[in-house]
């Protein structure tokens, strides 16, 4: 797992986030290490977490172009820790990570705003679409 210290070449630009760098938060770690693996494999520079709170505690604003958050997660679902996230960051984009359909409701609530489309990438057949997800999102 790798973490950002502040010291990465990222936070000279304080002015926009980097678009090829990626937040993913999932409590499943064979799951983000996976992620990071195909992410870096398309050109992508990855900060995996399984904890939610320890990825809240070091998110560091206009670091991310975009951030993979698992819905259903302990001490902190996904959608939460997108509310204090963005609290830090307002121009992240994020993208959901379930294997679930019962967030609609919950989603639609707290987040009008984003096209719902665009912002879930589905377990188990995540793998398949995740980098062609992520390049539609940020391109």
């Amino acid at each position: 797992m790798s973490a950002s210290n502040g010291n990465n070449k990222s936070d000279s630009n304080n002015h926009s986030n980097n678009p090829r760098k990626i937040l993913v938060v999932d409590d499943d770690p064979d799951l983000t290490s996976l992620f990071e693996m195909v992410l870096e494999m398309s050109g992508f520079e990855v900060d995996a977490y399984n904890d939610p709170l320890l990825a809240s505690s070091n998110f560091k604003p206009n670091a991310y172009g975009l951030a993979l958050l698992d819905i259903r997660m302990p001490k902190m679902n996904g959608f939460e820790l997108y509310k204090k996230i963005e609290k830090i960051d307002n121009k992240i984009k994020v993208c959901f990570i379930t294997a679930f359909e019962d967030y609609h409701e919950e989603f639609k609530e707290s987040f009008p705003e984003l096209d719902e489309v665009k912002c879930f990438v589905r377990k188990p057949k995540a793998i398949d679409d995740l980098v062609k997800h992520v390049a539609t999102i940020l391109g």
